[in-house]
C-alpha cells in the first residue's frame, strides 16, 4: 500500500489533531506549525487524520498493491 498525502498549508491551523491522532506518528508540526507527513512511508491508510482535520486541510489518497499491478 502506498499513501500521499495532500496537505493544504493555507488551511492548516496547526492544532495539532492529526498529529495526535495517527497511529502510526506519519505527521509532525513543522518550524511554521503547519502539518507535514514526515514518514509516508509508514503510512497504513487509515485516513483518520483526513477524518480528524477540523480544516479539512488533509487529503490522503491510497493505492493498494493490487490497484498497481492492475
Amino acid at each position: 500500500m502506498k499513501a500521499q498525502h495532500i496537505i493544504n498549508r493555507h488551511w492548516c491551523k496547526g492544532c495539532g489533531i492529526c498529529v495526535a491522532f495517527c497511529p502510526k506518528n506519519v505527521l509532525e508540526l513543522d518550524m511554521e506549525e503547519k502539518v507535514v507527513a514526515v514518514r509516508p512511508e509508514d503510512c497504513i491508510g487509515c485516513r483518520v487524520c483526513e477524518f480528524r482535520c477540523p480544516d479539512l486541510a488533509i487529503e490522503v489518497i491510497v493505492e493498494r498493491e493490487h490497484e498497481r499491478a492492475a
